[in-house]
């Protein structure tokens, strides 16, 4: 339940992620192959024309996109610097 409540969470606070998005580009202290990967996982997962559950499926459609996005993030957020974790609150 714990771990729902996290990603409920994470989810609700996803305008304050921008932000942060944009220093985590633009950082040096991750590594520009880092950068590049999750550039390319994030456009190519949205480019793709085959989803999990197709969006036609209403809810749960948009709902598996939502969920492999926060997937996305969370990765994110382990390797960003401490300096971002702390600045952003996650």
């Amino acid at each position: 339940m714990k771990k729902l409540w996290k990603k409920v969470r994470l989810f609700l606070k996803f305008h304050r992620f921008v932000p942060f998005f944009i220093e985590f580009f633009r950082s040096r202290e991750v590594a520009k192959y880092q950068k590049m990967m999750y550039m390319l996982v994030i456009v190519g997962y949205f480019l793709f024309p085959f989803d999990l559950i197709p969006d036609w499926l209403g809810i749960f459609g948009i709902m598996d996109d939502v969920t492999i996005f926060m997937l996305i993030l969370r990765k994110m957020i382990k390797i960003a610097p401490d300096h971002l974790k702390h600045k952003y609150g996650v």
